[in-house]
């Protein structure tokens, strides 16, 4: 099976050695996003977790699109947090958002959450996603 690197501009460029997402045959893995501008590169939303979660959600969205998928293909995101206290407030704005790509009658996703330290101080939480495209 061969894979393919999915990019966009849509969202952050990798800081460092991988690619945003990669399809193979009707698999999307994406990669860990963070609350990074595309156009900037700026880590967004110092301190609000709520706000981190949506803009790493938008930017895992933005891959899944580059990558022919959308979030109704997805089938597991997997969520990274830097405290367990941020935990009540990543995932009402989790659920916000996905309610509103995917109403309320969508199978929603499986998920993980893990409580751990991530790359950047100013990341309070980071997500990835694996989709069935086909």
């Amino acid at each position: 099976m061969s894979k393919t690197a999915v990019t966009t501009d849509q969202a952050p460029a990798p800081a460092h050695t991988f690619s945003q997402g990669v399809r193979a045959g009707n698999l999307l893995q994406v990669s860990g996003q963070g609350p990074v501008d595309p156009a900037t590169s700026e880590y967004l939303y110092p301190g609000d977790v709520a706000a981190q979660t949506t803009r790493t959600l938008q930017n895992v969205e933005a891959i899944l699109t580059a990558g022919g998928a959308s979030l109704a293909d997805v089938v597991m995101l997997r969520v990274y947090l830097t405290t367990r206290a941020d935990f009540p407030a990543m995932n009402d704005a989790y659920g916000a958002f996905l309610a509103e790509r995917l109403g309320p009658d969508a199978v929603l996703p499986s998920r993980t959450t893990v409580m751990v330290e991530l790359p950047r101080e100013e990341m309070l939480v980071e997500i990835d996603a694996l989709a069935v495209v086909e």
